[in-house]
């Protein structure tokens, strides 16, 4: 609760000390682009998602790109919710996703790695092996996305995200089947 509460306050002071304790104009100062608005929710530190790998920063910004997606699917894609780089996000990387992309197949780990996990030990934020599950999984999607346009179908990573998360979180299959890894932090 304490992060909670802690990030509604982050956002208070966000909106109050830049966009004059409004929301709407927040979402207005990004003038329908999403990575606009992802930039200026990363200024709070729980959307700031980026973590270093070998000395690279990788940005992930699952929580910023979120809240893009939600005002698009709360607002029908017109007014606050209307964002002409949508189809430009990655997918909201967290656990669920690379699970979901574990046992079906697309994603396979290292033994020592797969034991970690399926012994549920946790893997470190921010470690090395959670940044590349994240980004296989980012880089997964985006290769999925990639083959099902060149098939002629229309697809976004985010929209490829809602199907996997939803997915994972409705068949008893994925949920059972091995564990996912579990990571303690404010990203996801």
């Amino acid at each position: 609760m304490e992060k909670f509460a802690q990030a509604l306050n982050d956002l208070g002071r966000l909106l109050l000390g830049r966009y004059g304790g409004s929301y709407a104009a927040l979402v207005e100062s990004a003038h329908g682009c999403a990575a606009t608005l992802v930039e200026k929710l990363a200024a709070m530190p729980f959307f700031e998602d980026v973590a270093m790998w070998r000395s690279r920063k990788v940005p992930f910004y699952k929580r910023a790109q979120l809240m893009a997606a939600d005002l698009a699917l709360a607002f029908g894609n017109q007014g606050w919710g209307k964002f002409r780089d949508l189809d430009e996000l990655t997918i909201f990387a967290d656990n669920l996703v690379p699970h979901v992309l574990r046992i079906d197949g697309v994603l396979a780990y290292d033994g020592q790695l797969a034991g970690q996990i399926e012994r549920e030990e946790l893997i470190p934020s921010g470690s090395d092996a959670e940044v590349e599950i994240r980004a296989c999984a980012v880089h997964a999607v985006e290769l999925l996305v990639k083959d099902i346009r060149a098939a002629g179908q229309a697809a976004t990573s985010a929209s490829l995200d809602f199907l996997l998360y939803n997915r994972g979180q409705s068949s008893p299959h994925y949920k059972s089947a091995k564990p996912r890894h579990r990571t303690r932090t404010v990203f996801y």
